[in-house]
């Protein structure tokens, strides 16, 4: 099968590989139908060293597919079945998961290999979502499905974590797809203030049509100074961190009011952040957020999706068959694509 590699920064390829086996009961493999891009793995098309002995890096963590083999621990599924896979994946029954923080499964892990024509799924049981039988495998629906997988999983779940009601203003720091989907996460939770903090105009003038009343295209200090203009010198009550980048932390900080929530879901590329008396603790500002345990959310965000009243898989500007990943790469990381929909 032909599935995308990447060895270092910006050397993506896409290889003939072997088809993924069931090497556990609790295994699945996919035919892939739907994959994706996402914004983190930008991070390593920009930063990663190529491995000492060689070889590369079987990318993607986001898929719709259908049922091509199960182990003998997976059960409720049948063969042909299309399933959507959370980029987390996990058993559904240890505590943990029980709890909805299905990505810290005692069996868990992260899911990799899904830019490729077949996908093995651990514990599938448990992580594989069934999609209704009328999905087809060209249905208009599915770039919004695959959402759920990741991007559309991980804004909702930044606007939960950070409390966002009817009564909460929000600022959204970035203009990526989590970010976008940040911003429809908190008007579907029913915030009647959202700013968006972005400087292209195309994404967001889609932010705006997802439900941001304000838009910030300033960063730094300008930035913070015209969300604390737009808020009576206040701030918002959450502020959404949706990029993982320090200059988005500082923001966010300068951007949230007394009492507040920052709510942090783009994967950090740091390590020090400022939470001293200075900066969070005086001002009683709570630090929450992480990588979204997007199964918790699939039953909830579904509906609204099969009805057509959110079509959160807007985000998607661009299809690529599989061996045009590369390209995708490139034109995420050149601003060109906003998010890069893959159809082996």
């Amino acid at each position: 099968m032909k599935a995308n590699i990447m060895y270092e920064a910006g050397d993506v390829r896409v290889e003939d590989v072997p088809k993924p086996q069931v090497q556990e009961p609790t295994d699945s493999v996919l035919k892939v139908v739907a994959a994706c891009i996402c914004g983190s793995d930008l991070h390593p098309y920009r930063h990663m060293h190529a491995h000492e002995q060689g070889g590369g890096e079987p990318m993607g963590h986001e898929v719709i597919g259908r049922i091509d083999e199960m182990g003998s621990g997976v059960t409720d599924f049948k063969k042909g079945d299309l399933v959507v896979v959370p980029f987390a994946y996990g058993d559904n029954t240890c505590p943990y998961c029980q709890e909805g923080l299905q990505t810290s499964c005692v069996n868990g892990g992260f899911m990799s290999g899904c830019q490729a024509e077949y996908v093995r799924i651990p514990q599938a049981q448990g992580s594989m979502f069934k999609l209704p039988d009328e999905i087809g495998d060209d249905s208009p629906l599915l770039p919004s499905l695959l959402t759920i997988s990741d991007v559309y999983g991980t804004g909702y779940h930044a606007a939960v974590m950070g409390g966002v009601n009817e009564n909460t203003t929000v600022t959204v720091v970035g203009d990526g797809a989590v970010g976008l989907l940040a911003v429809l996460s908190a008007k579907k939770l029913g915030a009647q203030k959202i700013i968006l903090m972005g400087r292209h105009k195309e994404r967001t003038d889609l932010g705006v049509e997802f439900g941001a009343t304000d838009v910030v295209s300033e960063r730094g200090d300008e930035g913070i100074a015209r969300v604390r203009e737009l808020t009576n010198g206040e701030g918002t009550h959450v502020v959404l961190e949706c990029v993982g980048l320090m200059p988005a932390y500082d923001m966010s900080v300068g951007a949230v009011r007394p009492g507040g929530v920052i709510s942090r879901v783009g994967a950090p590329q740091y390590e020090e952040a400022a939470v001293g008396f200075g900066s969070l603790f005086r001002h009683n500002i709570t630090l929450t957020g992480g990588p979204a345990p997007t199964r918790a959310y699939m039953e909830e965000l579904l509906p609204d999706i099969l009805d057509g009243s959110l079509n959160p898989g807007r985000v998607f500007d661009v299809t690529m068959g599989i061996e045009d990943v590369p390209e995708g790469y490139r034109a995420m990381n050149d601003r060109e694509a906003l998010k890069v929909l893959v159809k082996p």
